[in-house]
């Protein structure tokens, strides 16, 4: 019996999820997504995968310039996370005015200031997985982020601080 996706997204919904800022930058302009499904691959060399939907233009500049940075993104954080996670969204630069970023040095890519790490990275490959792909990527250099931040999650459709309550607010 197939699987209605609906249920099975409500499902997975169930799953707390840590919440990143995929960027790239291209000749042109800058790129970005939220993401929540990013893991740890490898640690020689060191490798992690991040989801992203196949068709979606992220992917196609990520395959295109073969870089891009992830910033872990904080708590109040959520704001952004919600920009970058809507369709049809403009450039990453616009939809960061008013937020303090800086750029990755090997990529280029916006790093937002308050993550809790960020991750400068090559892409290795890209896997198909149904109407996603797994990007494969080799992590160059890890950047320092602000210790004392409180880490922004996913959970049953909604932004969330880790004490379960909405996120970036107040």
């Amino acid at each position: 019996m197939p699987i209605d996706a609906a249920e099975y997204a409500t499902a997975l919904g169930q799953y707390a999820a840590g919440v990143c800022l995929l960027t790239v930058r291209d000749g042109i302009d800058d790129v970005g997504t939220t993401v929540s499904s990013v893991t740890s691959v490898s640690a020689r060399p060191p490798l992690v995968a991040v989801g992203l939907t196949a068709a979606g233009y992220p992917a196609e500049v990520l395959e295109e310039v073969g870089s891009c940075a992830l910033t872990v993104l904080a708590a109040p954080h959520a704001i952004v996370a919600s920009r970058f996670a809507s369709a049809g969204r403009p450039s990453a630069r616009h939809l960061l005015e008013a937020v303090p970023w800086t750029r990755a040095p090997g990529s280029d890519a916006i790093v937002l200031a308050g993550g809790l790490t960020a991750l400068d990275c090559r892409l290795d490959r890209l896997v198909e997985a149904g109407d996603h792909v797994l990007a494969l990527l080799e992590v160059v250099e890890v950047l320092p982020g602000d210790p004392a931040a409180v880490p922004l999650l996913r959970h049953r459709g909604r932004y969330v601080d880790p004490t379960g309550a909405a996120a970036g607010r107040g």
